[in-house]
C-alpha cells in the first residue's frame, strides 16, 4: 500500500528535479524525501530516479509510472472533497490573479456568483496583464494564458483549445473591407499589445499545414488588453485577441472574426497554483466554475 505523502513527494521531486527543493516546499527534511522515494521503489520493485552528485532525473520506469501516480493523487483528493464538510464551511480569503480583459468581461460574473454562493469565502481579485509569480506575489491561484513552461507549479487546464482570432468591428469592415490573406495585415491599422516592455507586433496564422507570420503596425498600442478590446469595438483598427476575451463582443455583434479560413495561435487558459496543498475545496470549486463558464463559451463557437 502506498502512502499519500510518498506519492505526493514523488510527483513534486519529478517536477522540481530536486530532493532538497521538494523537501523545502513540503516543510520536511531532505532525508525524509529520500526515504519516501526508497519506500516507493521498494514497493514497486523499480528505480524511479537516476541519481548522481550533480543531477537527478526520472528513469524510464519512473517516467512511465509518473502519470499513474498523478492519477492516484487526483482520485484521492477528489474523494476527500466528496466527504468533506458542507459548502457553508468553505471560508477564508482566496487571492486570485486574472488577465484584465478575461477577468472583467468573462470571469467577473463567475466570481460574483461564487461570492453569493459561498459568503464565508472572501475573494481578493487582481486584474492585470502582468504575469503573476505565484511563488512571490500575494496570490493563491492565477489564471494564465499560454502553454505552461514551469513544471514547479500545479497547472490545471481550463480552456485547452482556446486560440487567438483576428477581429474588427462591423463599422471598420464597412469602411476598409475584410482582409483575405495575412500579408494584407501589414497595410491595416493594427491594435497591438505590450507585455513586459515587448511589443507583440508579429501575428501568426495557420492554414493547410502552412504557417503565415506577418509584422503589423498601428497608431495605438497598450499594455492593457482591455484597452485593445475597447479600441477594436469602437472601430479604431483590427486586433488579434484570445477568443475567450472577445466572446461576448462576437455574440453581441460588436466585433466579427476576420479571415475565418485561417487558424490563430493557440493560447490555452490554465489555472495555476504553487503546489497541490493549495488545491483546497474552495479553489477546486472555483476552478470547476471557471472551467464550466469557458466550456459554455466554446459551445457557442459554431454559431458565431
Amino acid at each position: 500500500m502506498f502512502r499519500l505523502e510518498d506519492l505526493l513527494l514523488f510527483v513534486r521531486v519529478s517536477a522540481l528535479s530536486s530532493f532538497s527543493d521538494a523537501a523545502r516546499e513540503a516543510g520536511v527534511q531532505p532525508a525524509q524525501v529520500s526515504s519516501a522515494i526508497k519506500r516507493l521503489e521498494s514497493s514497486l520493485g523499480i528505480r524511479l530516479f537516476a541519481r548522481s552528485t550533480r543531477s537527478l532525473r526520472l528513469t524510464p520506469e519512473g517516467e512511465a509510472w509518473l502519470p499513474y501516480a498523478r492519477q492516484m493523487l487526483d482520485a484521492m483528493y477528489a474523494g476527500m472533497q466528496k466527504i468533506r464538510a458542507p459548502e457553508e464551511e468553505i471560508s477564508g480569503t482566496l487571492q486570485i490573479a486574472v488577465p484584465s480583459d478575461l477577468g472583467r468581461h468573462l470571469l467577473l460574473p463567475v466570481f460574483q456568483a461564487f461570492d453569493q454562493r459561498y459568503p464565508a469565502l472572501r475573494l481578493r481579485i487582481f486584474f492585470s496583464d502582468q504575469v503573476a509569480d505565484v511563488f512571490k506575489d500575494p496570490v493563491d491561484i492565477a489564471f494564465r494564458y499560454g502553454t505552461p513552461e514551469d513544471a514547479s507549479y500545479i497547472s490545471l487546464p481550463v480552456a485547452p483549445d482556446n486560440r487567438r482570432v483576428l477581429v474588427a468591428s462591423p463599422e471598420w469592415v464597412a469602411r476598409h473591407g475584410e482582409p483575405s490573406h495575412p500579408d494584407e495585415l501589414s497595410r491595416v491599422n493594427a491594435l497591438t499589445f505590450v507585455l513586459r516592455g515587448r511589443l507583440h507586433d508579429r501575428w501568426t496564422f495557420f492554414r493547410d499545414g502552412e504557417t503565415h507570420s506577418v509584422s503589423v503596425s498601428g497608431t495605438m498600442m497598450s499594455d492593457d488588453a482591455e484597452v485593445i478590446r475597447r479600441l477594436a469595438v469602437t472601430g479604431a483598427g483590427v486586433a488579434y485577441k484570445s477568443r475567450l476575451d472577445v466572446a461576448e463582443d462576437l455574440r453581441a455583434g460588436r466585433l466579427q472574426i476576420l479571415m475565418k479560413g485561417y487558424e490563430g495561435e493557440s493560447v490555452p487558459l490554465n489555472m495555476i497554483c504553487p503546489h497541490r496543498k493549495q488545491l483546497s475545496a474552495g479553489v477546486r470549486l472555483l476552478y470547476e466554475a471557471v472551467k464550466a463558464c469557458c466550456e459554455g463559451q466554446s459551445a457557442h463557437d459554431d454559431v458565431i
